[in-house]
């Protein structure tokens, strides 16, 4: 089964300082039908003008995964991590038992344009802990996989058993993957327009997927697509 989310169905929060879509209530946006999607709690869409973003503040218990589309991130926690994260690198901050962190755009010029995802772990607690990694090679027409459960092919590691994977698709490329029927998957259109298993989506669309055993995407214009597997 497949179930798509409409990129003009989600919530959103349009400030002078960041414009926001949430796939899944967030913040002042509830909607009771689209709370999260398995270990999936959130998932937004940001842009941030030049020098905003969000002061000082606190999270626990949530595995927060930040990829940069374009322009860069300026974060700073009290575990004294202070970084810089660019187009083509992804955060993973473990919240533990607590971390307080911010994050701005630093440029004078040019907005950043990002994706938050928030994943429960497997179990709560533990120390906070927090990892980069540039995902930013010139591989295309393939999965890429960017966080785990494991750390498998040297991505971020998960405290939960899923996966994250980008794929950026030339025009016209083709693009399977096999899928366990008792697992849920999501797909979330970063960029073009693609056929996911015979169905139109275009940048900023999503797809639950559950009881399903395979995966076909076309792109249709070059793009690039995120995929989670989810217990």
């Amino acid at each position: 089964m497949i179930r798509f989310r409409d990129r003009g169905a989600r919530g959103r929060h349009q400030g002078g300082q960041i414009d926001a879509h949430h796939s899944f209530s967030f913040a002042d946006y509830n909607d009771p039908k689209h709370i999260g999607f398995r270990a999936l709690r959130v998932l937004n869409e940001d842009r941030v003008v030049p020098g905003a973003g969000l002061p000082e503040h606190g999270h626990e218990d949530m595995e927060i995964v930040t990829i940069v589309l374009k322009g860069a991130v300026e974060h700073r926690d009290d575990l004294g991590n202070s970084a810089i994260i660019r187009a083509g690198e992804v955060q993973r901050m473990s919240a533990g038992t607590g971390i307080r962190h911010s994050e701005r755009n630093p440029s004078s010029d040019e907005r950043t344009h990002l994706l938050q995802i928030w994943i429960i772990p497997a179990e709560f607690g533990g120390p906070p802990s927090y990892e980069q990694k540039s995902f930013a090679a010139g591989d295309r027409n393939r999965w890429i996989t960017i966080a785990s459960g494991d750390g498998r092919d040297a991505s971020l590691t998960l405290r939960q058993d899923a996966m994250m994977a980008i794929a950026r698709l030339d025009d016209g490329a083709q693009i399977e993957r096999e899928l366990d029927p008792h697992r849920g998957y999501w797909i979330q259109l970063v960029e073009g327009i693609v056929i996911l298993n015979g169905t139109e989506m275009r940048a900023g669309d999503g797809a639950a997927m559950t009881e399903e055993i395979s995966l076909v995407i076309r792109a249709d214009t070059e793009a690039e697509i995120l995929l989670m597997d989810l217990p």
